[in-house]
Order: structure tokens, then sequence, then C-alpha cells
């Protein structure tokens, strides 16, 4: 189970590296560590589960997060209609987006930054994401709101970037050119 220590924080190299691609088929050890990083999510937003074993909340996180420099992210969220969405992406790719961007209005967190970091993170409205599963399957998902800003989050975890990287220094709450703020 994996637990807030095993969650490494920003600071640490494996946080800055481009992450390897996934060989197919899965070793016992990448559908254990797909599995987990599932769990870990579904687990810290459980609110007695979270108190037990003291978990942030997180709705993704990506392999680099707990020092394993490979193309997988888990993602457990609702849409905008209340539909669960609960995967794990394997070597996952945008494959196109909108011009229009987004960005919360609340400003993005991260399992992997202990501190509030304030502004706004520029992301695209909405994506069309392509990522296998862990059975080695190729899904095509498109994604607005919520989940398409999480999945790059999560993707960007996979280039080595942090979410504060898209942040403008200048001005953290700058208006972001044809954008639609989202509320939490």
């Amino acid at each position: 189970m994996i637990l807030m220590d095993n969650i490494i924080r920003e600071g640490h190299p494996t946080l800055r590296v481009k992450a390897e691609e996934v060989k197919f088929p899965l070793t016992e050890e990448d559908k254990n560590l797909a599995a987990d990083m599932l769990e870990y999510l579904i687990n810290s937003q459980d609110p007695e589960t979270a108190e037990k074993y003291g978990l942030r909340p997180g709705i993704g996180l990506a392999a680099n997060q707990v020092n394993v420099s490979k193309r997988m992210f888990a993602l457990h969220l609702e849409d905008e209609k209340g539909e669960l969405l609960s995967f794990v992406a394997i070597n996952p790719k945008i494959v196109s987006h909108s011009v229009e961007k987004t960005y919360l209005t609340g400003g993005e967190g991260c399992l992997s930054v202990d501190r509030q970091v304030p502004g706004y993170v520029p992301r695209y409205a909405r994506i069309t994401a392509k990522f296998f599963t862990v059975d080695g399957k190729e899904q095509k998902m498109r994604l607005k709101g919520l989940p398409a800003i999480a999945f790059q989050h999560e993707l960007d975890h996979l280039n080595g970037i942090m979410f504060y990287d898209h942040i403008n220094e200048e001005n953290p709450f700058a208006s972001i050119p044809d954008s639609i703020p989202f509320g939490e």
C-alpha cells in the first residue's frame, strides 16, 4: 500500500526526469505499481481510510511521484456528469486539444508539493488522449473540465514538469487569454 512516506517531494531529482516508456506485456512489478497507485487515490478519497493512514486526498498520481521513472499514472475522479473516471494510463499522449484554455480558480495542488502555490495554471479546456490499459489495450478518451486538467497535470509529471512551472511568475493571477475558469 502506498502511503504519504512513499511519495517523493519537490526537490527530488526523479520529479524532474522525463519518464521511460513502459514495455508490454507489463511485468508483475508494473502491474502491482499500477494497482497500488489507483488504490492510493481511492483510499485517499475515503475520509476514514485517509485519516487512519494519514493520506492526503488526491485525484491523480504519477509513477515518478513514487520514485519510479515510468510513463504511467492513475486518475480517480468524477467528470462533469458525475460519472466516475478511474483508470491507469500507460504511455499516455494528448493527440489533440482545444485552442481554448481553462484553469482551476483555486489553483492546482500536488501530492509531491507540501505548500500552497498560488496562481493560475493554464491548461487546455478539452483534450483527446490516447493511452494503454494495464492489459495492453489502446484507449482513446475525450476529456474536459477537471478530468482534462488532471490528465495534463499527471502527463506533465511524466515529462519532469511541475504544475507551478506554468504559473506566470510576475503575475500569478494574470488573466489567461482564450480561457474559461473552472471553479472548484
